[in-house]
């Protein structure tokens, strides 16, 4: 049985009782980075073989640990946060087990995406998540501007060296907007700010951020 086991996003003490039940019986552990994920394990002392799966080694490793779940094992899929599959690697295993029909469990938990919306404010009825902003500033204009046409509120995640280009191209594009910058979700310095581009542009000016960002853009009429 593959079991996709969601992990804290910040604060250790947000990992399930049905997670360390997971992660204690399984045979093997794949985690995104063996060394911070090391650290959690040690953390509940929890002594398991683990296997690198990251984005590098996808698809090899995917195919290995199909064999090995078809052939019996248990198998737990953690990434360094939150739930995998979710801009983390997981997606190509699942699919690969649906294909075999190999039995799989997802295992709920923490989530800086619906953390961060609850905690912005804006509306909860309908929203968009669009993954990590394009490097590029072309590109990355094009989903900013798709965002403000959008009934819904949209949720990004995006990088503390390129926050301030964002919130600058989006004065550009929608000044008025009410924005949100979820920062550090669930530890010691988590913070929302919220306000308009402008706002936002000279708060992050004056206190350069630093740590895991969710941006989060109110829809049209909210």
């Amino acid at each position: 049985m593959l079991y996709v086991v969601s992990t804290p996003i910040g604060n250790l003490g947000d990992i399930t009782l049905r997670a360390l039940d997971v992660l204690k019986s399984v045979d093997v552990i794949a985690a995104e980075d063996t060394r911070h994920s090391g650290m959690l394990l040690k953390h509940f002392e929890i002594k398991k073989p683990l296997l690198s799966y990251h984005e590098h080694n996808e698809a090899m490793r995917a195919a290995q640990l199909v064999e090995r779940l078809a052939a019996g094992e248990d198998v737990a899929l953690i990434t360094d946060a939150g739930t995998p599959g979710l801009s983390d690697p997981g997606a190509r295993l699942i699919r690969e087990c649906i294909k075999r029909q190999l039995p799989f469990s997802v295992i709920p938990g923490p989530s800086s995406i619906l953390t961060a919306l609850v905690g912005s404010g804006f509306s909860t009825e309908k929203f968009c998540f669009r993954g990590f902003l394009p490097i590029k500033s072309g590109q990355r204009e094009r989903e900013l501007r798709a965002a403000v046409d959008r009934e819904e509120t949209t949720i990004f995640f995006e990088s503390p060296y390129r926050l301030t280009k964002t919130l600058a191209a989006c004065i550009d594009i929608a000044p008025d907007r009410r924005l949100c910058v979820a920062r550090e979700l669930t530890k010691k310095f988590e913070e929302f700010q919220r306000g308009t581009a402008v706002e936002l542009l000279a708060h992050y000016q004056a206190h350069p951020p630093k740590g895991e960002i969710v941006l989060i853009i109110a829809g049209r009429g909210d």
